[in-house]
């Protein structure tokens, strides 16, 4: 199959912004030979390679120069079955919840914390994704990516990877690699993850007194419906900010002024605050300006209400950013990928 390209190709159906902006190029990869043609052809136009998944992650500010592939690649196998433990591959371009719900069908446990995060599942190491206690480097067992340079396929290891808060190697070497396959480490036998409080709550309504992967999945799907909403229908790119990491003595301060403050210990003496408890005490929740705005129900999810820019959001983000500096002296860093 060779690779079909578009020229000065509208992103908005592929941002969940909803953002109207063009590539100059624009092409979808169903395999490793198309990935391989299309960093040649950007090579030959002159253009950087900008690979994108479900486009969840990103916020753009203007037109893209650049040959923007959209990773297409599909493909669930099960590498192997021993003991409980099972190893599971899912081709980049497979969408996230998809393929976490076909590994609750198939009676595999692990990844159900993590239901209804938008996205595809190649992009999900590149910045760790996590939610409900859980991340992707407490399961994963492994990626396969191409070295852009060279075109060579390179196996990955958890080490290799260097996970972080909603970081990663790939997240950090940006133009080195592009994912083509992840591996996951999965369970027969679950091993629940029902530490954060909502989670048991929510399944305490639903009358469910002895979980199942699927009960905590579909728990969980029903927490983030509440809580986030659906980008089909409003504009979001989910979480705007990090919860940002301060030390233990900054977090000792920020309680005595602010007794409800939300934060939660983390190892090395840090404090994770929670931004959007920040952003709601500073009065941006419900905030809009134009079809700019923070979200009325959570604000931790920046809006597009129609017709609003990347540029717009970006600097309503920033003026966030620099009133929070300003009220509690805590820098919030933004998750989205500015394009």
């Amino acid at each position: 199959m060779s690779l079909s390209l578009r020229r000065d190709f509208s992103l908005k159906p592929f941002n969940s912004f909803g953002i109207e902006a063009k590539a100059r190029l624009f092409g979808e990869a169903h395999d490793d030979d198309e990935v391989r043609e299309a960093l040649r052809i950007a090579a030959r136009e002159g253009l950087p390679l900008l690979p994108i998944g479900g486009g969840s992650n990103l916020l753009l500010t203007g037109d893209v120069e650049a040959l923007v592939l959209r990773m297409a690649s599909r493909g669930i196998r099960l590498l192997a079955d021993e003991g409980g433990r099972v190893l599971i591959e899912a081709e980049a371009g497979e969408p996230w919840h998809a393929f976490v719900l076909a590994t609750l069908e198939m009676g595999l446990a692990g990844l159900e914390n993590l239901s209804l995060i938008p996205g595809t599942v190649g992009a999900a190491p590149m910045q760790n994704i996590g939610a409900y206690g859980v991340e992707i480097k407490d399961l994963f067992a492994g990626l396969t990516a191409l070295d852009r340079q060279t075109g060579e396929l390179r196996d990955f290891s958890l080490e290799e990877c260097a996970f972080g808060y909603r970081d990663s190697r790939f997240k950090r070497e940006a133009g080195c690699w592009l994912i083509l396959r992840v591996r996951f480490a999965l369970s027969r036998a679950a091993k629940l993850q029902l530490d954060y409080g909502p989670l048991r709550q929510k399944l305490a309504e639903q009358g469910v007194t002895a979980p199942t992967p699927a009960d905590v999945s579909r728990a969980v799907c029903a927490i983030r419906s509440e809580k986030l909403p659906d980008p089909r229908e409003l504009g979001n790119a989910g979480s705007f900010f990090k919860n940002p990491l301060v030390s233990a003595e900054t977090a000792h301060a920020l309680r005595a002024a602010y007794p409800d403050l939300v934060a939660y210990p983390q190892d090395a003496g840090l404090v994770k605050l929670a931004a959007g408890w920040l952003i709601e005490r500073a009065g941006w929740k419900g905030f809009r300006d134009g079809d700019a705005g923070v979200h009325r129900l959570q604000a931790l999810v920046l809006v597009n209400y129609g017709s609003a820019s990347g540029a717009q959001l970006l600097a309503l983000a920033r003026r966030i950013q620099a009133d929070i500096a300003r009220r509690f002296g805590v820098e919030l860093d933004i998750e989205p990928i500015l394009l």
